[in-house]
């Protein structure tokens, strides 16, 4: 249960470690807000506060126009009291999301247990959240792209531009044309932009850092300022780049017009890539002395595969090298493509191609003939779905089957676990940098020293190797 008194206290001033934790409901406007709103700070008996966007709006309230809550940065699964709930809102922010009943049958339990988890969490029923998730992203493009309407309608998931502005109508009481910017100014084939929230603080140069040391040539370009790469999901290609507005606090995201049937996956990508929803107050309480920077990350992936094909080649050899032989296989391998930025020129080679691939021309390209048949094995098992990088199953089982296959032992697998599945309690104990940073050898002793991390140790590892810089 909410604290109405507390609440209305970090309402009062505006603590940003509030925002998207819960959403303040007006009763004299009819509009619900952001704690970090910067309109006038109604009295207290006209307030009603709420967990999440959606009970507000199930609640009768409009979105605020000013804070814009679908910027809320969200919160992070750990955070979630229900894992099913959690695997509910992961399914529906990635795009993924194919009814109720399809997703308790995968998660195993029936659909009326997880309606009732899901309204016990958020509020709201499930449909309920999805309709909130799809209206917030449809407003996002409407005031922030030049995407046209019907575009946005279907990259939003409706299915018809009716069923579109009849959801605006009943929620908003507001024609979605009503909501551009400039909207006679703006171009359909420009690349889409946006802004995605986070919680201060967000060490921008070291997690650009650590991207920039382990980007895959031709395929990822990293500046200090920027990250940008080119992406291919299902039949649509094409780039991404991320930036830091130096005058809020929120990404610029620019991503190709092309992309824009598979928007929601996209966005959901680039958050899990920065790591933008984590609660990094909350999880370094738990680390204590070991923070070396607050609001360190866990940089995640926008291609889960190309993350675990780079961690096998990783193994026993320099990070720049392994770099380089990646950028070697995604030139062999990967599709060429025309994009807009000079530096980048060839898709992540996918798993299908690569499982055809010849021992001898992998070795040609420096890979050992060990380290080239455990790739082209990888390779086999994630393109016949023996392995699977997505929600469905749980970090644990995906880390068993993955260690199943020759050549991918405990390091490899609980690195893929930390950045590629964002399983948070992910710990690499084996890892020769853990090891110096806590100047302990033996990984027995290590684990037991971690146990007073746990659930965090993912982000106790970023910070004992930030530590050893």
């Amino acid at each position: 249960m909410l604290n109405a008194d507390s609440c209305y206290q970090a309402l009062v001033t505006r603590d940003r470690r509030f925002d998207g934790i819960f959403y303040i409901g007006c009763k004299s406007t009819g509009i619900y807000c952001r704690p970090v709103c910067t309109v006038k700070t109604p009295l207290q008996k006209n307030c009603s506060f709420y967990r999440s966007a959606a009970a507000a709006e199930c609640a009768g309230f409009r979105p605020c126009l000013r804070c814009r809550p679908e910027h809320a940065p969200g919160n992070a699964l750990i955070d979630s009291v229900s894992n099913l709930a959690a695997a509910v809102l992961e399914r529906i922010e990635s795009g993924s999301f194919e009814g109720i009943d399809e997703t308790a049958k995968e998660l195993g339990i029936s659909d009326r247990h997880l309606r009732r988890v899901v309204q016990s969490e958020f509020g709201v029923s499930p449909i309920e959240l999805l309709q909130t998730h799809r209206l917030l992203l449809a407003k996002l493009l409407l005031c922030d792209s030049a995407l046209p309407i019907t575009e946005i309608a279907f990259a939003s998931g409706f299915s018809s531009v009716r069923q579109f502005n009849d959801a605006f109508k009943t929620r908003y009481n507001l024609n979605p044309s009503n909501l551009r910017k400039s909207a006679a100014n703006k171009v359909s084939d420009r690349p889409i932009v946006c802004e995605l929230a986070f919680r201060k603080p967000l060490p921008w140069a070291q997690i650009m850092n650590y991207l920039q040391l382990r980007a895959t040539p031709k395929v990822e370009y990293v500046t200090d300022e920027s990250y940008s790469r080119t992406l291919s999901l299902g039949k649509h290609a094409g780039w991404i780049r991320v930036f830091k507005s130096s005058q809020k606090d929120t990404i610029t995201v620019e991503i190709s017009a092309s992309l824009a049937a598979v928007l929601p996956m996209v966005l959901h990508k680039i958050k899990s890539l920065l790591d933008l929803n984590a609660d990094t107050e909350r999880i370094e309480e738990r680390l204590g002395a070991i923070v070396h920077t607050h609001g360190l990350r866990v940089p995640g992936s926008c291609d889960p595969f190309e993350l675990c094909l780079r961690a096998v080649l990783g193994q026993q050899i320099s990070v720049k090298g392994a770099s380089t032989l990646m950028g070697r296989i995604a030139q062999k391998y990967g599709q060429e493509i025309d994009c807009a930025i000079a530096e980048l020129a060839y898709l992540t080679p996918s798993s299908s191609r690569l499982a055809t691939a010849k021992k001898e021309d992998l070795c040609t390209l420096g890979l050992t003939g060990s380290r080239s048949q455990t790739v082209i094995d990888l390779a086999k098992a994630e393109a016949t779905g023996k392995i699977s990088f997505d929600a469905k199953e749980a970090a644990q089982a995906q880390m068993l089957r993955l260690k199943g296959i020759g050549g991918i032992g405990e390091w490899t697998a609980q690195y893929v676990a930390m950045r590629a599945l964002k399983w948070p309690d992910a710990f690499p104990h084996t890892d020769l940098g853990i090891k110096k940073a806590l100047a302990e050898d033996n990984p027995k002793r290590i684990l037991q020293l971690s146990e007073k991390w746990s659930p965090w140790r993912a982000y106790a590892t970023m910070h004992l190797w930030s530590s050893l810089h």
